[in-house]
């Protein structure tokens, strides 16, 4: 498991690079507010609590039993994707109490939940199985493990489709991020009135 201020910094340079340019280049300008730069900050720290939600019962494990055990609620893996989406629910709810508009209540959502999902990708890529596809399959998962493997002569799709999948997943959570951004006043220009 990688430090908590790695999920962080993984999901805000990684992930969300386009804000941190779009706000550098809003400072190097001066062309922003203080209450802009307080938006900003509030959604980067909206991104950062959720990179670290799947995490979350290390906090209550390390407070009332004393150790950092983390990766079940009850019976429920806390690295899955269904757990991952209840992110969408606070995401919005955070939004809507900030907000008050339905439309960037669900955009707020959808950024939580691809801070969410970046987390599951860099346990991920750091060798930790992950129960993606959790009730479905109770199955442990490493798509990254897949990336070297090679092709074979009797199912060729098969081989591609695994090879490919941890790109494509990378692709999806990053365009989520964006898309959400993209509604929420960033683009390669911060537009404050979106």
């Amino acid at each position: 498991m990688p430090y908590p201020i790695a999920h962080v910094m993984f999901f805000v340079f990684c992930i969300c690079a386009v804000a941190v340019y779009t706000t550098i280049v809003a400072l190097l300008r001066r062309d922003i507010s203080y209450r802009e730069i307080a938006h900003i900050l509030l959604l980067l720290a909206i991104g950062g609590f959720f990179a670290l939600y799947p995490d979350i019962m290390a906090v209550y494990n390390l407070i009332v039993h004393g150790n950092m055990a983390h990766c079940y609620i009850g019976a429920i893996p806390t690295h899955s994707l269904i757990f991952s989406s209840s992110a969408i629910v606070l995401g919005a709810i955070i939004g809507y109490v900030l907000y008050r508009e339905q439309g960037k209540a669900l955009y707020t959502g959808l950024f939580a939940f691809s801070a969410s999902l970046s987390h599951l990708l860099l346990d991920d890529l750091e060798g930790t199985c992950i129960h993606y596809l959790y009730p479905i399959s109770n199955q442990e998962i490493n798509l990254f493990s897949y990336i070297g493997a090679g092709f074979t002569r009797d199912d060729l799709v098969h081989s591609l489709l695994v090879a490919h999948t941890p790109i494509i997943f990378l692709v999806v959570v990053m365009m989520l991020a964006l898309f959400a951004l993209s509604h929420l006043g960033f683009e390669f220009r911060y537009r404050p009135e979106k």
